[in-house]
């Protein structure tokens, strides 16, 4: 274990301090950004952050800032472990300050992330020589109840990362794995976009449990929300990503047996294997349609999906049915706009051109 790395977790929430704890508690040097003054003051007051549950002990954090430039100053590896709506303004905070030789990991990069903040960071005139990488999702279940205290109810046994282009990946690996062996290489960002099962697991789940949601009682996400029907309604979402995989010659995981060698989880179906995810006990449902799991796993995670299907000539009846009810009951307050292909600036790309670009970097 290298301990010489040096880490900037770009994000003060669930995640963030989660993973900034835990990398501290590992005996690596970290620094952590947000854009809250309080959270940065109250960790900044208490010299780290105390991590529970899965994970316990206090760690030391060297610095809590809303300065971006100091947080990634002599850092080799950036994580931004923020909601995808913000990777876009993220990379125009970061661009003045990257520097040759840094990786940047969106942790996760929802789907097509790598694609948008490389794209932000060019349009920005970012000219430092940075690898931009994604995590297919996060590596914990976790929650801060407030700042400088997070607790971790479980990870997972591995989640996978990509480089764009994929020819860094044996670099971005290199640190990430100094004190998570967790991560695992990808092929490339478009098996690690259509490998965020967030898009799978959060927006159809959520419109379909409506009434529970809206109802005002207490529930839990997974336990009771994964119904025999609702969990066969979403194999079918995962087999039309499956589907687009193969076109972009990849061999997925079905959803059920990631869950198997994820979680550890047993049974046949997908409602019987959440049941017996252990992580996901404690995760209470929501009280309103107007979470993240609709208004960012839609048009980041989802609807980027599917424009990569349609780009492909896959058939993502049931992804989109899903997008579709999501903007409509939620007319107003969901982008209707996403990562698609035409936004990230793709959509003239051939499907062998797309595969050139995120392996190699170069269009062909």
């Amino acid at each position: 274990m290298n301990k010489e790395v040096k880490w900037a977790i770009i994000g003060g929430g669930n995640g963030g301090q989660a993973m900034a704890g835990h990398v501290a508690l590992k005996g690596f040097d970290v620094k952590i950004y947000d854009v809250s003054e309080e959270t940065c003051s109250i960790i900044s007051d208490k010299g780290g952050i105390n991590v529970s549950g899965a994970v316990e002990g206090f760690g030391k954090v060297d610095l809590a800032s809303t300065d971006m430039s100091k947080v990634l100053e002599g850092a080799d590896i950036a994580v931004v472990v923020l909601p995808s709506l913000y990777h876009a303004s993220i990379a125009r905070k970061c661009a003045p300050f990257l520097k040759d030789g840094q990786v940047v990991v969106l942790h996760p990069g929802a789907s097509c992330g790598a694609l948008e903040f490389k794209r932000v960071l060019e349009e920005e005139g970012c000219k430092a020589d940075v690898a931009v990488a994604e995590a297919n999702t996060l590596l914990y279940a976790c929650r801060a109840a407030s700042p400088g205290n997070a607790h971790i109810f479980g990870s997972k046994n591995f989640v996978t990362v990509a480089a764009l282009p994929a020819t860094e990946n044996k670099k971005v690996l290199g640190l990430l794995n100094s004190a998570f062996p967790e991560f695992i290489e990808a092929k490339n960002v478009i098996q690690t976009s259509l490998e965020n099962l967030n898009a799978i697991m959060h927006p159809a789940p959520s419109i379909l449990n409506v009434a529970r949601i809206e109802s005002g009682i207490d529930w839990q996400y997974y336990y009771d929300g994964f119904t025999p029907s609702i969990g066969e309604f979403v194999e079918g979402i995962d087999k039309e990503r499956i589907e687009i995989g193969k076109v972009y010659g990849l061999d997925l995981m079905p959803i059920t047996d990631w869950y198997r060698k994820t979680y550890d989880a047993k049974g046949d179906t997908l409602s019987e294997l959440v049941q017996t995810t252990k992580a996901y006990d404690g995760i209470k449902g929501q009280k309103t349609l107007k979470t993240r799991y609709l208004l960012e796993d839609v048009p980041n995670s989802l609807k980027a999906i599917a424009s990569l299907g349609k780009k492909a000539g896959v058939s993502v009846e049931k992804m989109d049915l899903v997008v579709r009810l999501c903007e409509v009951m939620l007319e107003g307050d969901i982008s209707t706009e996403g990562r698609t292909v035409e936004n990230l600036g793709i959509d003239k790309l051939s499907t062998e051109e797309m595969i050139n670009y995120v392996e190699t970097g170069i269009y062909r």
